[in-house]
Parts: C-alpha cells; sequence; structure tokens
C-alpha cells in the first residue's frame, strides 16, 4: 500500500509540473511514470515528405540521427495522420520511442514545440546537452482559433530582415501562425515596387536629403531601409517552414504621406497652406477621384500579390482623414454624382475598387474596422477589430469574419503599468489582462462568436525610434510575456487560472524566455518603506535587484534594506539574463506638487487646447502652428519655486511627435535674468535646480517638427 501512495505522488507531482510547463496549455495532457532518455544517437524517422521538412526544422534546435528505417531500438517518429484536426497533434512519449503526429504539416509542426517544451530550455540557445530524460507523456492539442497573429509595424520604425526573422522564430515556439507585416504608413514604404523604384529608393527613407521629414525621433540623420522583393520572398519562405503566414500590408487610402512625398500627384486637387506646417505638406491620403491613381495601386498590388503566397492581402483602410476628400472638387463632384452624402462611402468605393484589383489577382482583402463604416463593403473581407471590443462586435454582427484586437486588450505598445515606458491612448495592462480576455464577458453573442477569427498582438513602432531599435530591449520588453498570454488565448478555451499561468510565465516558461534570448519584462518588484529603511523584494527568486540614486543614474547591486531619509530618490529594478522589470520606487518618489505658474508663447493656442491648460495643471496645450527658429515657451512662477525635479516636455506624453524638436531651456532666479539650463532631448527635459527660480524659458533652435502644432504638456514637478 504505501508503494502505491508514493507511486501516485510522484505521477500527480510530475502531471503538476508538465502541464504548468506547457504554454499553450494543450486539452488533453496525461503525465506517467517513466521517462524516454533521448541520447545523440536517437534517430528522427520522418515517415513521409512533409514530416522531414519538420525533421530539417527540428534539426537546427535538437541535432540527433536521422534515418530512414524504423527499427527496434528508441527513435523519433514523425508522421502525418489525416484523422486528426488540420492544425492538431498527437505526443506520445513512451520509454522507448516518441511517437509525434500532425494532421498536417503544420500540426506535425506545434507538436515539435510541445515536444521542445518538455526538454531543458537549453534546447532554445541550441546548447542542449545530451542525453536528458524526457516524461512518459500523451498530448493531444488542436487551436482553439485558425487566425492566431502578430503584428510587427516596420513602417515607423526600420527593421532589418534578420529581426523580423528572429520574431518570426518566437512566433514559431508560441505555435502563433500569422504575421501582419505592416509594410507602409506616413513614415516610410518598406517594399521594393519594380514598377516604381522611387517609392523604397526614396520612400523607404527620411530625414536628410529625403523628402519625407522625421517626426518620431533621430532628427538629424537620413534613416530607414527597405525589404528587396528576393529579401521578402526568403522572408515568406522562412515563415512557411516554421508555419507561419506572411500577410503583407500596404496601407490605404490614408496613412500616405511617403508616398505622397515620393509621387504628391496622387493627393487631392487643392492647395493647402503650409503656413501651419512651415512649408511641408502633411497631406496623407490619395485622392478617391484620380483614375490613374488606382491605375498606379494596380501596378503596385500586382507585385505585392506575386510575392505574397497569403490568400489575404491587407489594404488598410483606417484613420482615413476625410477633410482632404471634403476640399477636394474632383472628390465632391463624384460624390454628387454617385448621390452619396457621407465621405464614408467615399471610402468604400476607394476600398472596392481595391478589392477588385485584389481578386483579379486571386487574393482576398483584410481592412480595418472603419472601412466597413459604409455599409456595403462585401463580406468576403477580413476585418480587424482595433478600435474598440464595440467595434469588434459590430463587424462580426454585420457579418464579417473578425481578428479581435482591441487595443485595450491587445495593442502591446501599450504601458504594462502607470510609470513604465510605452503609449497611453488604449489602456493601461500586462499579460494578465490579455490572458483574461473573455468574449462570452465581454458581450460577444455566440452567433458574433462564431464570426471570430482569431486574435491578434499588435506593436506599432512610433515610440521604438526612439528606444535603440538597433536592439532588441525595447521591442522584447513591450511584447513579452504579452505575446506568451495572447498564445494561450488562441489554443486554449478552457477555464482561467491566472496564478497558474503567472507562475509558469515565471517559472519554465520564463526560463524558456530567457534561452530564446527574449529581454522579455519580469514582474516588478515590490518596494516599501519604513521606520527609515528602504526594501525591495523581487517579484521571483533567481532575479539579481539592482537600485539608483538619483540625480545619479549608474545601477548598484540591491543587498539588502537601506537605511535613508530620502526614499524619494531612490529607483529598484530587477534583473535576470537579458529579461528586466520595469522601474519601481516607493511612492514619495511619483508624488508631485503644483504650485501656481502662467504659461505664454510666442506660438498661437488652439481653442480645443488653450494655454490655461497649463496653469491649471489639467494636461496638454495645442499650438495652431509649428515651432520656428526664435519661438518660445515660458513657464512663470507665482514664488520662487524650491523643488527637487521639474520635467518639462513638449510633444504627447507617450512619444516624442509635435515637440519642439531642437531647442535651448533657460532658466531665472529674478523672472527677468535668464541663464543656461541645457537643451531639450527628444522634445523633453528634467531639471533639478540648486536654486529657487521664478521662470522658465524654453527657445527653439530649429524649424518645424513635420506636424501642424506642438503640443505642450504640464510641468510635472516633485519635492
Amino acid at each position: 500500500m504505501k508503494r502505491i501512495t508514493i507511486f501516485l505522488l510522484s505521477l500527480f507531482a510530475a502531471e503538476q509540473i508538465s502541464a504548468q510547463a506547457l504554454i499553450p496549455t494543450p486539452r488533453h495532457a496525461a503525465f506517467e511514470a517513466g521517462h524516454f532518455l533521448l541520447t545523440s544517437d536517437c534517430p528522427i524517422i520522418a515517415a513521409s515528405d512533409e514530416a522531414q521538412t519538420v525533421a530539417d526544422y527540428l534539426d537546427d534546435l535538437l541535432p540527433l540521427r536521422r534515418s530512414a528505417f524504423l527499427g527496434l531500438g528508441e527513435a523519433l517518429i514523425l508522421d502525418i495522420d489525416p484523422t486528426l484536426p488540420q492544425e492538431g497533434y498527437r505526443l506520445e512519449v513512451g520509454e522507448q520511442r516518441i511517437t509525434l503526429s500532425g494532421g498536417t504539416r503544420d500540426g506535425l509542426f506545434y507538436g515539435v514545440q510541445t515536444l521542445l517544451q518538455l526538454l531543458p530550455a537549453e534546447v532554445y540557445s541550441r546548447r542542449l546537452s545530451l542525453p536528458c530524460e524526457v516524461a512518459c507523456c500523451r498530448v493531444e492539442d488542436s487551436p482553439a482559433y485558425a487566425y492566431r497573429g502578430s503584428h510587427l509595424d516596420v513602417a515607423r520604425t526600420w527593421m532589418p530582415l534578420e529581426r523580423v526573422k528572429q520574431h518570426i522564430d518566437r512566433m514559431a515556439f508560441h505555435k502563433l501562425n500569422t504575421l501582419h507585416l505592416h509594410l507602409t504608413d506616413d513614415e516610410g514604404w518598406r517594399m521594393e515596387i519594380l514598377s516604381h523604384p522611387r517609392l523604397a529608393q526614396v520612400g523607404g527613407f527620411r530625414g536628410g536629403d529625403s523628402p519625407i521629414e522625421p517626426v518620431y525621433g533621430r532628427w538629424d540623420e537620413k534613416y530607414g531601409g527597405y525589404f528587396t522583393q528576393q529579401e521578402l520572398r526568403e522572408l515568406v519562405e522562412y515563415a512557411r517552414l516554421r508555419s507561419v503566414e506572411i500577410i503583407p500590408e500596404i496601407d490605404l487610402p490614408g496613412h500616405s504621406r511617403a508616398f505622397a512625398r515620393v509621387y504628391p500627384e496622387i493627393l487631392c486637387d487643392y492647395q493647402p497652406s503650409l503656413d501651419r506646417s512651415a512649408g511641408y505638406d502633411v497631406r496623407n491620403a490619395f485622392c478617391a477621384s484620380r483614375e490613374e491613381n488606382f491605375s498606379i495601386l494596380e501596378d503596385i498590388l500586382r507585385e505585392v500579390c506575386a510575392i505574397f503566397p497569403s490568400k489575404y492581402i491587407h489594404i488598410g483602410g483606417d484613420e482615413v482623414e476625410m477633410s482632404q476628400w471634403r476640399r477636394c472638387p474632383r472628390c465632391q463632384q463624384l460624390m454628387r454624382e454617385r448621390g452619396w452624402e457621407e465621405p464614408a462611402q467615399l471610402q468604400e468605393y476607394f476600398m472596392s475598387r481595391l478589392i477588385k484589383i485584389l481578386k483579379s489577382n486571386g487574393k482576398e482583402p483584410v481592412v480595418w474596422n472603419e472601412a466597413i463604416n459604409g455599409g456595403t463593403l462585401e463580406k468576403s473581407a477580413l476585418v480587424q477589430g482595433w478600435e474598440s471590443v464595440k467595434a469588434c462586435r459590430k463587424a462580426t454582427s454585420e457579418g464579417y469574419q473578425t481578428v479581435v484586437m482591441p487595443g485595450q486588450y491587445f495593442y502591446f505598445d501599450m504601458r504594462q503599468s502607470a510609470h513604465e515606458e510605452g503609449h497611453v491612448w488604449a489602456a493601461i495592462f500586462d499579460a494578465e489582462k490579455v490572458y483574461n480576455f473573455d468574449l462570452t464577458k465581454l458581450g460577444f453573442t455566440p452567433e458574433e462568436q462564431r464570426r471570430v477569427a482569431g486574435f491578434e498582438g499588435t506593436f506599432f513602432s512610433e515610440a521604438y525610434i526612439g528606444h535603440n531599435p538597433e536592439s532588441d530591449s525595447y521591442l522584447d520588453f513591450m511584447l513579452w510575456p504579452r505575446t506568451a498570454a495572447l498564445a494561450e488565448i488562441c489554443w486554449h478555451r478552457g477555464p482561467k487560472d491566472w496564478p497558474a499561468f503567472r507562475r509558469a510565465l515565471t517559472g519554465l516558461h520564463g526560463e524558456r524566455m530567457d534561452a530564446m534570448s527574449i529581454g522579455h519584462r519580469l514582474f516588478p518588484p515590490v518596494v516599501t518603506y519604513s521606520q527609515g529603511e528602504l526594501s525591495a523584494r523581487a517579484d521571483q527568486e533567481g532575479q539579481q535587484l539592482f537600485y539608483t540614486v538619483e540625480p545619479d543614474s549608474v545601477e548598484h547591486p540591491y543587498t539588502g534594506p537601506i537605511r535613508t531619509t530620502e526614499p524619494q530618490r531612490y529607483r529598484f529594478r530587477a534583473r535576470r539574463e537579458e529579461a528586466r522589470s520595469p522601474w519601481v520606487a516607493h511612492a514619495s518618489y511619483y508624488a508631485t506638487i503644483r504650485p501656481a505658474v502662467h504659461f505664454t508663447s510666442s506660438l498661437p493656442e488652439s481653442e480645443k487646447a488653450p494655454f490655461n491648460r497649463i496653469d491649471s495643471y489639467k494636461g496638454a496645450a495645442w499650438t495652431t502652428r509649428t515651432h520656428r527658429a526664435g519661438d518660445w515657451l515660458r513657464f512663470d512662477f507665482a514664488e520662487p519655486l524650491s523643488c527637487r525635479e521639474i520635467h518639462l516636455q513638449t510633444g504627447y506624453l507617450h512619444l516624442p511627435r509635435c515637440t519642439f524638436r531642437h531647442a535651448k531651456v533657460e532658466v531665472s532666479r529674478d523672472g527677468s535674468t535668464f541663464e543656461p539650463a541645457g537643451e531639450l532631448t527628444a522634445g523633453a527635459i528634467t531639471l533639478r535646480p540648486e536654486f529657487p527660480i521664478r521662470a522658465i524659458r524654453i527657445t527653439a533652435t530649429s524649424t518645424g517638427n513635420g506636424e501642424e502644432r506642438v503640443i505642450i504638456q504640464s510641468l510635472k514637478i516633485k519635492v
């Protein structure tokens, strides 16, 4: 009886550990006593040509002996079993052999990913030492959703071929199957077009001698790049071997400023005033009434369709600045001829023309959710619902297959906590909110749920350009582990258990991400202050804690509680391998004051966001034109101000757009005489005054920021 009890306990422990190790969680996993001993002599036997390509992939991670014959000894057998679901697999690990079957090649590939997760994490770094033990088990799984996507924006911040391949590898490890590649936008055109070569040769760069103004950063250099068609074919094949389909996006008819700066003849037939933008034409929408525009787009889309074998081509349809069509006499004439009253109908006309081009090339369209607002776009379009849950439900209720990806849950360029970097316009959330996304709880009816094609995690790269895009650091931190949570909801419909999933992320799967060289986000440490002692505790064992003491930015190893009367000067973060947590601090670090201040400027103020918002600390104020050299901003305090820190920021809170691009900063002790205090960096500066100040003045030393306004944020002042 005692032996039976011990056996049952060991079996239960093995199942608990293994179940937590598998991400995404399989719908069926049974673990048994015993193990398969994997050695370098173990042969891989591929029972079909399709299985052979999977074995080729596995070779790179797990170099075993290849064999064409099934003997009597240990073996790893890869096979296709058409009785399984198309993307489903069955993995059986016995003491004598491992048998892995997939409904198709893709299913077999996903089974390989589960097998890899049963091995030590070193397999992902190609440093696995053999022999090693593989727990005996039977795992069967298939995805809950057919579309399991990741969006990568290479238009705002250029990402070279190897970076995109790396992202595909990480998608494949997590059984995601669709890369939505955002190739064009206002800031760049990233695909070679042979019929119109200047699009990439000129439009692939901004700044310097390019006609495209830099907007988000790196203002003093020519920056960018583009993919040749041969590189894109290489990327498509690389992705195919990893069961990832690439859907390219050519964002139309808006978001086309880069195109328009190379070929301005695509724009509407009116001459805009360029005074607000210091001479730069910021229009970014194709004229919907120019027949020649559809000819050039037919050339382009024909080439796009020839490169990408996907059934789908994404043609955009989002955030079209229809005011340009309202001012265009040709567009207005077209609307009168067709009896249209709303510009959304003009957009549907434009999109329907593009869809006709796609269909003539054997393709179907993907569009952003705004593209269906006219009410007549054909139902063959795959809709991506990004604006809100409501927009997703609208698309599904109207009969469209819909990729659910509202920014509040799936835009992984959003901040993960209040004091981190990232966007803020949609929401602030980490992996927990992604994991807990639930269609039923959000009101989707059964009929609407049947039209949910799947989910997509999105990364737009406006902020990336200001975070050293030559390294993976910022990209990894924003995407992971949120993308792992995305993979979970794409595959697993079962009950939610966030504590268990979190343990997996911080435990075995965290080790895997380390081995994948993903600089992922660690959950933040806990900081406390009591009786003069400042303490920090890492979220998990195995993490090293560091701290800084302002104004110094040097990181010091944390070894124990710190005696201090100034807890507001300390910040803490955890590190493990390349992973790191956000900086965190005691509440006193974030405390601010609001002394009486009066803001003035040489720039005219916007009625929608007037300057008195700065005086009352109610967010940002806007001007009605961009800056020119000599324009100034001034903050006058009612009383001399003594404080630890003053943060002044032009542009948006979350990224340096609509800034004073270059400016000198001065401070005054008496409100009359000013002395130098520094220069803006990325539109902002943090002052740590050594004496009481009465005024701050910022004076532009350059002209223009690629926009028609400057945004000024309320001061953030710390005691």
